[in-house]
């Protein structure tokens, strides 16, 4: 009885693990396959929060650009640094209610994000119009 209690506690303890959110994910291009940025994910009090913390750029690119275009306050602010994911809450297995900002255009978008396979899947939606985007996790 000992053995079956501990086998299903640890298979309960590894599902848990493996559907931690938090930590740093590569964000690639949808359509290029390069990789853009590396965002962490924290959770503090239930609630999921995400924060650029490096940029891909080219060598004629600005390696700490400020985003013009984004809104409310992140408006003139550095995108290193900056919070692209608000509020998300979890429900169930996926992460839900928050918003996303694509610092590229300025955009914020209802979000949802889940684990699947080991990768961060992140859909940001407006209406019934949607787009997934695939996010590693970035090797330790």
């Amino acid at each position: 009885m000992r053995t079956v209690v501990l086998t299903l506690w640890m298979l309960v303890g590894c599902t848990v693990l493996a559907q931690d959110i938090t930590g740093r994910w590569i964000t690639v291009n949808d359509e290029t396959g390069k990789k853009r940025s590396v965002v962490e994910i924290n959770v503090k009090n239930g609630v999921a929060t995400g924060h650029v913390v490096h940029l891909f750029r080219g060598p004629n690119e600005d390696q700490d650009p400020i985003c013009h275009i984004c809104p409310d306050d992140r408006k003139g602010k550095k995108v290193m640094g900056m919070e692209i994911i608000r509020n998300m809450v979890r429900e169930g297995n996926e992460w839900v209610d928050g918003t996303i900002m694509d610092p590229a255009n300025g955009k914020v978008y209802d979000c949802k994000f889940w684990l699947e396979n080991g990768v961060l899947k992140v859909r940001g939606y407006v209406a019934f119009f949607y787009r997934t985007q695939t996010w590693i996790r970035e090797p330790k």
